[in-house]
Protein backbone atom coordinates (compact mmCIF):
# COMPACT_ATOMS: atom_id res chain seq x y z
CA UNK A 1 0.00 0.00 0.00
CA UNK A 2 1.34 3.44 -0.62
CA UNK A 3 2.92 5.00 2.18
CA UNK A 4 0.78 8.11 1.60
CA UNK A 5 -2.23 6.49 1.25
CA UNK A 6 -5.29 6.81 3.84
CA UNK A 7 -6.02 3.93 5.66
CA UNK A 8 -9.52 3.07 3.76
CA UNK A 9 -12.41 2.41 5.83
CA UNK A 10 -13.62 -1.20 6.35
CA UNK A 11 -16.10 -2.14 3.77
CA UNK A 12 -19.30 -2.36 4.04
CA UNK A 13 -20.45 -5.72 3.33
CA UNK A 14 -24.15 -5.82 3.10
CA UNK A 15 -23.66 -2.63 1.06
CA UNK A 16 -21.33 -4.24 -1.35
CA UNK A 17 -23.97 -6.99 -1.92
CA UNK A 18 -26.55 -4.64 -2.57
CA UNK A 19 -24.41 -2.78 -5.19
CA UNK A 20 -23.17 -5.84 -6.66
CA UNK A 21 -27.30 -7.30 -6.83
CA UNK A 22 -27.99 -4.32 -8.89
CA UNK A 23 -24.96 -4.40 -11.23
CA UNK A 24 -25.73 -8.00 -11.89
CA UNK A 25 -29.10 -6.51 -13.07
CA UNK A 26 -27.08 -4.25 -15.08
CA UNK A 27 -24.64 -6.53 -16.60
CA UNK A 28 -27.36 -9.27 -17.76
CA UNK A 29 -28.96 -6.42 -19.40
CA UNK A 30 -26.06 -5.76 -21.22
CA UNK A 31 -25.82 -9.28 -22.19
CA UNK A 32 -23.59 -10.70 -19.50
CA UNK A 33 -25.28 -14.69 -18.79
CA UNK A 34 -25.55 -15.35 -15.03
CA UNK A 35 -23.45 -18.14 -15.66
CA UNK A 36 -20.72 -15.86 -16.88
CA UNK A 37 -21.32 -13.26 -14.18
CA UNK A 38 -21.63 -15.59 -10.83
CA UNK A 39 -18.78 -17.79 -11.89
CA UNK A 40 -16.75 -14.54 -12.39
CA UNK A 41 -18.06 -13.09 -9.06
CA UNK A 42 -17.46 -16.18 -7.06
CA UNK A 43 -15.82 -15.04 -3.20
CA UNK A 44 -15.27 -11.42 -5.20
CA UNK A 45 -14.66 -9.04 -2.20
CA UNK A 46 -13.60 -5.17 -2.16
CA UNK A 47 -9.63 -5.35 -2.60
CA UNK A 48 -8.74 -2.63 0.48
CA UNK A 49 -5.56 -1.92 -1.41
CA UNK A 50 -6.79 -1.29 -4.10
CA UNK A 51 -9.25 1.28 -2.90
CA UNK A 52 -6.26 2.87 -1.32
CA UNK A 53 -4.14 2.87 -4.26
CA UNK A 54 -7.05 5.10 -5.98
CA UNK A 55 -7.71 7.62 -3.22
CA UNK A 56 -3.94 7.83 -3.08
CA UNK A 57 -2.57 11.19 -5.20
CA UNK A 58 0.70 11.20 -6.19
CA UNK A 59 2.75 14.28 -4.80
CA UNK A 60 5.26 13.97 -7.54
CA UNK A 61 5.77 12.56 -11.22
CA UNK A 62 9.25 11.79 -11.68
CA UNK A 63 10.95 14.39 -14.13
CA UNK A 64 11.25 13.54 -17.73
CA UNK A 65 14.90 12.65 -17.45
CA UNK A 66 14.54 10.51 -14.45
CA UNK A 67 11.68 8.68 -16.27
CA UNK A 68 13.64 8.21 -19.64
CA UNK A 69 16.86 7.02 -17.25
CA UNK A 70 14.91 4.42 -16.07
CA UNK A 71 12.96 3.18 -18.89
CA UNK A 72 15.99 3.20 -21.25
CA UNK A 73 18.23 1.01 -18.38
CA UNK A 74 20.95 -1.12 -20.36
CA UNK A 75 19.37 -4.25 -18.99
CA UNK A 76 16.20 -3.06 -20.87
CA UNK A 77 17.56 -2.56 -23.69
CA UNK A 78 19.63 -6.06 -23.60
CA UNK A 79 16.31 -7.37 -23.05
CA UNK A 80 14.89 -5.59 -26.01
CA UNK A 81 17.89 -7.12 -28.32
CA UNK A 82 17.29 -10.60 -26.55
CA UNK A 83 13.98 -10.54 -27.48
CA UNK A 84 13.96 -9.10 -30.70
CA UNK A 85 16.44 -11.84 -31.74
CA UNK A 86 14.40 -14.02 -30.06
CA UNK A 87 11.36 -13.13 -31.94
CA UNK A 88 12.52 -11.38 -34.85
CA UNK A 89 10.40 -13.64 -36.99
CA UNK A 90 6.77 -13.46 -35.41
CA UNK A 91 7.51 -9.73 -35.14
CA UNK A 92 8.54 -9.47 -38.65
CA UNK A 93 5.00 -11.05 -39.41
CA UNK A 94 2.88 -8.84 -37.10
CA UNK A 95 4.85 -5.87 -39.13
CA UNK A 96 4.07 -7.06 -42.42
CA UNK A 97 0.26 -7.11 -41.28
CA UNK A 98 -0.38 -4.14 -39.02
CA UNK A 99 2.57 -1.70 -40.27
CA UNK A 100 4.18 -0.89 -37.11
CA UNK A 101 8.02 -2.18 -37.19
CA UNK A 102 9.59 -4.81 -34.83
CA UNK A 103 11.40 -2.51 -33.04
CA UNK A 104 9.14 -0.34 -32.45
CA UNK A 105 6.61 -3.26 -31.14
CA UNK A 106 9.29 -4.64 -29.05
CA UNK A 107 10.07 -1.04 -27.18
CA UNK A 108 6.29 -0.99 -26.51
CA UNK A 109 6.61 -4.67 -25.58
CA UNK A 110 9.60 -3.57 -22.66
CA UNK A 111 8.20 -0.91 -21.32
CA UNK A 112 4.75 -2.35 -20.86
CA UNK A 113 5.16 -5.52 -18.93
CA UNK A 114 9.33 -6.07 -18.76
CA UNK A 115 8.54 -8.92 -22.06
CA UNK A 116 5.73 -10.55 -19.77
CA UNK A 117 7.44 -10.65 -16.58
CA UNK A 118 5.64 -7.62 -14.88
CA UNK A 119 2.32 -8.34 -15.93
CA UNK A 120 0.01 -7.34 -12.49
CA UNK A 121 -0.74 -10.08 -10.06
CA UNK A 122 -4.20 -8.82 -9.22
CA UNK A 123 -7.44 -10.83 -9.84
CA UNK A 124 -8.93 -8.12 -12.62
CA UNK A 125 -12.32 -8.70 -11.74
CA UNK A 126 -12.12 -8.01 -8.24
CA UNK A 127 -9.91 -4.96 -9.01
CA UNK A 128 -12.63 -3.54 -11.03
CA UNK A 129 -15.72 -4.03 -9.51
CA UNK A 130 -13.88 -2.40 -5.79
CA UNK A 131 -13.63 0.57 -8.12
CA UNK A 132 -17.11 0.12 -10.13
CA UNK A 133 -18.28 0.07 -6.17
CA UNK A 134 -16.04 2.16 -4.33
CA UNK A 135 -13.66 4.44 -7.01
CA UNK A 136 -13.07 8.05 -8.04
CA UNK A 137 -14.26 6.84 -11.41
CA UNK A 138 -17.24 4.53 -10.83
CA UNK A 139 -18.93 5.27 -14.53
CA UNK A 140 -16.02 4.26 -16.22
CA UNK A 141 -14.83 1.01 -13.70
CA UNK A 142 -18.36 -0.26 -14.54
CA UNK A 143 -17.84 0.03 -17.94
CA UNK A 144 -14.68 -1.37 -17.71
CA UNK A 145 -15.97 -4.41 -15.82
CA UNK A 146 -18.62 -5.31 -17.91
CA UNK A 147 -16.13 -5.28 -21.10
CA UNK A 148 -13.94 -8.06 -18.72
CA UNK A 149 -17.15 -10.20 -18.10
CA UNK A 150 -17.73 -10.41 -22.05
CA UNK A 151 -13.76 -11.28 -22.52
CA UNK A 152 -14.44 -14.16 -20.01
CA UNK A 153 -18.39 -15.20 -22.14
CA UNK A 154 -16.52 -15.11 -25.27
CA UNK A 155 -13.80 -17.50 -24.02
CA UNK A 156 -10.31 -16.46 -24.12
CA UNK A 157 -9.37 -16.35 -20.38
CA UNK A 158 -10.73 -17.87 -17.18
CA UNK A 159 -11.46 -15.62 -14.26
CA UNK A 160 -8.14 -16.49 -12.52
CA UNK A 161 -6.41 -16.31 -15.31
CA UNK A 162 -7.06 -12.90 -16.19
CA UNK A 163 -4.71 -11.29 -13.96
CA UNK A 164 -3.50 -7.64 -13.93
CA UNK A 165 -2.82 -4.12 -12.37
CA UNK A 166 -4.75 -2.82 -9.72
CA UNK A 167 -6.41 -0.29 -12.39
CA UNK A 168 -7.18 -3.28 -14.37
CA UNK A 169 -4.20 -3.52 -17.07
CA UNK A 170 -3.87 -7.02 -18.30
CA UNK A 171 -1.12 -9.12 -19.85
CA UNK A 172 1.91 -8.54 -21.65
CA UNK A 173 0.59 -5.12 -23.65
CA UNK A 174 -1.43 -3.76 -20.13
CA UNK A 175 -5.10 -3.51 -22.23
CA UNK A 176 -7.92 -2.42 -20.32
CA UNK A 177 -10.62 -4.44 -20.89
CA UNK A 178 -12.47 -2.30 -23.22
CA UNK A 179 -9.36 -1.78 -25.41
CA UNK A 180 -8.81 -5.75 -25.46
CA UNK A 181 -12.58 -6.32 -26.78
CA UNK A 182 -11.99 -3.95 -29.80
CA UNK A 183 -7.90 -4.55 -30.86
CA UNK A 184 -6.69 -8.15 -29.33
CA UNK A 185 -6.25 -10.72 -31.78
CA UNK A 186 -6.03 -14.44 -32.04
CA UNK A 187 -2.22 -14.09 -34.12
CA UNK A 188 -0.66 -18.01 -33.16
CA UNK A 189 -3.88 -19.66 -34.39
CA UNK A 190 -4.97 -21.01 -31.13
CA UNK A 191 -8.29 -19.89 -31.12
CA UNK A 192 -7.96 -17.80 -28.50
CA UNK A 193 -6.65 -13.93 -28.03
CA UNK A 194 -4.48 -14.47 -25.27
CA UNK A 195 -2.13 -11.65 -24.06
CA UNK A 196 -1.30 -13.07 -20.84
CA UNK A 197 0.55 -16.26 -22.43
CA UNK A 198 1.28 -15.98 -25.95
CA UNK A 199 3.57 -13.29 -26.62
CA UNK A 200 2.69 -13.52 -30.34
CA UNK A 201 -1.20 -12.15 -30.04
CA UNK A 202 0.41 -9.65 -27.48
CA UNK A 203 2.47 -7.85 -29.83
CA UNK A 204 0.19 -8.25 -32.67
CA UNK A 205 -2.72 -6.67 -30.66
CA UNK A 206 -0.50 -3.81 -29.97
CA UNK A 207 0.43 -3.40 -33.42
CA UNK A 208 -3.34 -3.52 -34.52
CA UNK A 209 -3.87 -0.82 -32.14
CA UNK A 210 -1.63 1.67 -33.10
CA UNK A 211 -2.57 0.81 -36.56
CA UNK A 212 -6.02 1.84 -35.97
CA UNK A 213 -4.63 4.99 -34.35
CA UNK A 214 -3.40 6.04 -37.73
CA UNK A 215 0.61 4.48 -37.56
CA UNK A 216 2.13 4.95 -41.31
CA UNK A 217 4.46 2.49 -42.30
CA UNK A 218 8.14 3.55 -42.96
CA UNK A 219 7.12 7.14 -41.76
CA UNK A 220 9.36 9.35 -38.83
CA UNK A 221 8.03 9.47 -35.43
CA UNK A 222 9.91 11.82 -33.60
CA UNK A 223 13.67 13.57 -34.39
CA UNK A 224 15.61 15.77 -31.49
CA UNK A 225 16.07 19.41 -33.11
CA UNK A 226 17.79 22.78 -32.50
CA UNK A 227 15.52 26.10 -32.32
CA UNK A 228 16.95 29.18 -33.96
CA UNK A 229 17.65 32.10 -31.68
CA UNK A 230 14.16 34.35 -32.02
CA UNK A 231 11.95 31.09 -32.07
CA UNK A 232 8.42 31.61 -30.90
CA UNK A 233 8.35 28.98 -28.43
CA UNK A 234 4.58 29.81 -28.20
CA UNK A 235 4.85 27.55 -31.92
CA UNK A 236 5.62 24.58 -29.63
CA UNK A 237 2.72 22.65 -28.82
CA UNK A 238 0.80 19.54 -29.90
CA UNK A 239 -1.84 21.49 -30.94
CA UNK A 240 -0.03 23.25 -33.78
CA UNK A 241 0.90 21.24 -36.94
CA UNK A 242 2.90 22.63 -40.14
CA UNK A 243 5.15 20.74 -42.77
CA UNK A 244 8.87 20.34 -42.11
CA UNK A 245 9.36 22.86 -44.99
CA UNK A 246 7.67 25.75 -42.75
CA UNK A 247 9.29 24.38 -39.43
CA UNK A 248 12.58 24.84 -41.01
CA UNK A 249 11.85 28.39 -42.32
CA UNK A 250 11.13 29.18 -39.15
CA UNK A 251 14.48 28.00 -37.76
CA UNK A 252 14.35 24.58 -36.40
CA UNK A 253 17.09 22.27 -37.67
CA UNK A 254 17.47 18.67 -37.05
CA UNK A 255 20.80 17.71 -35.05
CA UNK A 256 21.48 14.59 -36.96
CA UNK A 257 20.81 15.69 -40.38
CA UNK A 258 17.63 14.77 -42.45
CA UNK A 259 16.65 11.55 -42.79
CA UNK A 260 16.31 10.15 -46.59
CA UNK A 261 12.45 9.22 -46.08
CA UNK A 262 12.11 12.71 -44.46
CA UNK A 263 9.63 14.84 -46.95
CA UNK A 264 9.23 18.90 -46.65
CA UNK A 265 5.46 18.53 -46.80
CA UNK A 266 5.09 15.88 -43.73
CA UNK A 267 3.28 17.48 -40.82
CA UNK A 268 4.69 17.82 -37.53
CA UNK A 269 4.69 19.47 -34.55
CA UNK A 270 7.88 20.90 -31.92
CA UNK A 271 7.59 18.82 -28.48
CA UNK A 272 9.50 20.80 -25.43
CA UNK A 273 9.28 18.63 -22.97
CA UNK A 274 11.11 20.12 -20.44
CA UNK A 275 10.69 23.80 -21.44
CA UNK A 276 12.68 25.75 -23.66
CA UNK A 277 16.03 25.03 -22.11
CA UNK A 278 15.94 21.37 -22.63
CA UNK A 279 15.87 19.32 -25.49
CA UNK A 280 13.22 19.54 -28.69
CA UNK A 281 11.55 17.33 -31.17
CA UNK A 282 10.27 17.34 -34.00
CA UNK A 283 7.25 14.83 -33.75
CA UNK A 284 5.44 13.18 -36.13
CA UNK A 285 1.60 11.42 -36.94
CA UNK A 286 3.40 7.68 -35.77
CA UNK A 287 4.40 9.57 -32.61
CA UNK A 288 0.41 10.96 -31.89
CA UNK A 289 -0.54 7.10 -32.89
CA UNK A 290 1.79 6.02 -29.46
CA UNK A 291 0.00 9.00 -27.57
CA UNK A 292 -3.25 6.92 -28.25
CA UNK A 293 -1.86 4.01 -26.29
CA UNK A 294 -0.99 5.70 -23.46
CA UNK A 295 -1.00 9.86 -23.19
CA UNK A 296 2.14 10.49 -22.08
CA UNK A 297 4.31 12.24 -24.25
CA UNK A 298 7.09 11.30 -21.59
CA UNK A 299 5.94 7.71 -22.55
CA UNK A 300 6.02 8.06 -26.25
CA UNK A 301 9.44 9.69 -26.08
CA UNK A 302 10.67 6.28 -24.36
CA UNK A 303 8.90 4.48 -26.84
CA UNK A 304 10.69 6.15 -29.94
CA UNK A 305 14.20 6.03 -27.71
CA UNK A 306 14.11 2.89 -26.76
CA UNK A 307 13.78 1.58 -30.39
CA UNK A 308 16.51 3.57 -31.82
CA UNK A 309 18.80 2.72 -28.83
CA UNK A 310 18.34 -1.42 -29.71
CA UNK A 311 20.49 -0.26 -33.15
CA UNK A 312 22.82 1.52 -30.48
CA UNK A 313 21.40 5.44 -31.53
CA UNK A 314 18.36 7.17 -29.36
CA UNK A 315 20.71 9.31 -27.40
CA UNK A 316 19.12 12.45 -26.61
CA UNK A 317 21.88 15.33 -27.23
CA UNK A 318 20.48 18.30 -25.78
CA UNK A 319 20.81 18.72 -22.09
CA UNK A 320 17.88 18.60 -19.41
CA UNK A 321 17.47 21.16 -17.00
CA UNK A 322 17.53 19.32 -14.16
CA UNK A 323 18.07 22.75 -11.98
CA UNK A 324 14.45 23.66 -12.72
CA UNK A 325 12.09 20.64 -11.76
CA UNK A 326 8.38 20.47 -12.76
CA UNK A 327 5.78 21.29 -9.65
CA UNK A 328 4.74 18.48 -7.78
CA UNK A 329 0.55 18.35 -7.20
CA UNK A 330 0.94 20.64 -4.17
CA UNK A 331 2.87 23.36 -6.14
CA UNK A 332 1.21 23.18 -9.55
CA UNK A 333 -1.71 23.40 -7.44
CA UNK A 334 -0.52 26.83 -6.30
CA UNK A 335 0.16 28.23 -9.32
CA UNK A 336 -3.08 27.77 -10.71
CA UNK A 337 -4.46 29.78 -7.66
CA UNK A 338 -2.08 32.53 -8.28
CA UNK A 339 -2.06 32.85 -12.05
CA UNK A 340 -5.97 32.96 -11.74
CA UNK A 341 -5.76 35.60 -9.01
CA UNK A 342 -3.38 37.36 -11.65
CA UNK A 343 -6.36 37.40 -14.05
CA UNK A 344 -5.22 34.30 -16.00
CA UNK A 345 -7.38 31.62 -16.20
CA UNK A 346 -5.69 28.29 -15.37
CA UNK A 347 -8.91 26.42 -14.97
CA UNK A 348 -9.80 24.13 -12.26
CA UNK A 349 -6.84 24.82 -9.15
CA UNK A 350 -6.60 20.76 -8.83
CA UNK A 351 -2.87 20.07 -9.38
CA UNK A 352 -3.08 18.82 -12.69
CA UNK A 353 -1.24 20.11 -15.82
CA UNK A 354 -4.13 20.22 -18.94
CA UNK A 355 -4.89 22.67 -22.00
CA UNK A 356 -6.11 25.68 -19.76
CA UNK A 357 -3.12 25.93 -17.17
CA UNK A 358 -0.52 25.70 -20.02
CA UNK A 359 -2.64 28.32 -22.06
CA UNK A 360 -2.57 30.71 -19.06
CA UNK A 361 0.76 29.76 -18.29
CA UNK A 362 1.99 30.79 -21.81
CA UNK A 363 -0.03 33.99 -21.48
CA UNK A 364 2.18 35.14 -18.31
CA UNK A 365 5.07 34.16 -19.28
CA UNK A 366 4.66 36.44 -22.78
CA UNK A 367 3.21 39.37 -20.98
CA UNK A 368 6.05 39.34 -18.51
CA UNK A 369 9.06 39.00 -21.54
CA UNK A 370 9.39 35.21 -20.48
CA UNK A 371 10.01 32.30 -23.75
CA UNK A 372 6.31 31.30 -23.96
CA UNK A 373 6.76 27.83 -24.07
CA UNK A 374 3.98 26.34 -21.06
CA UNK A 375 6.68 24.63 -18.40
CA UNK A 376 5.13 24.99 -15.60
CA UNK A 377 8.55 24.58 -13.66
CA UNK A 378 9.72 25.68 -9.96
CA UNK A 379 11.60 28.81 -11.19
CA UNK A 380 8.30 30.08 -12.91
CA UNK A 381 6.29 29.27 -8.97
CA UNK A 382 8.80 31.38 -7.65
CA UNK A 383 8.35 34.52 -10.05
CA UNK A 384 4.91 34.08 -10.26
CA UNK A 385 4.81 34.14 -6.04
CA UNK A 386 6.76 37.72 -6.36
CA UNK A 387 4.32 39.29 -8.34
Amino acid sequence: MPASAPEPAPVDQAAFDTWKAQFRNDAIAAGITPQTFDRAFTDVRPDLDVIARDQAQPEFVAPIWDYLDNVLSAQRVQRGRDALAANISTLAAVSSRYAPPPRILAAIWGIESNYGQQMGDLQVIRSLATLAYDGRRRAFAQTELISALKILQHGDVTPGQMLGSWAGAMGQTQFIPSTYNRFAVDFDGDGKRDIWTSSADAVASAANLLQSLGWQAGQPIALEVTLADGFDYAQADLGIKKTVGEWTRAGVRLTGGSPSSLREGEQASVLLPAGYKGPAFLVFDNFRAILGYNNSTSYALAVTLLAQRFDGQGQVRGAWPKDDPPLGRTDLTQLQTLLGQQGYDAGTADGMLGPATRAAIRAYQAKNGLPADGYASASLLERVRGH
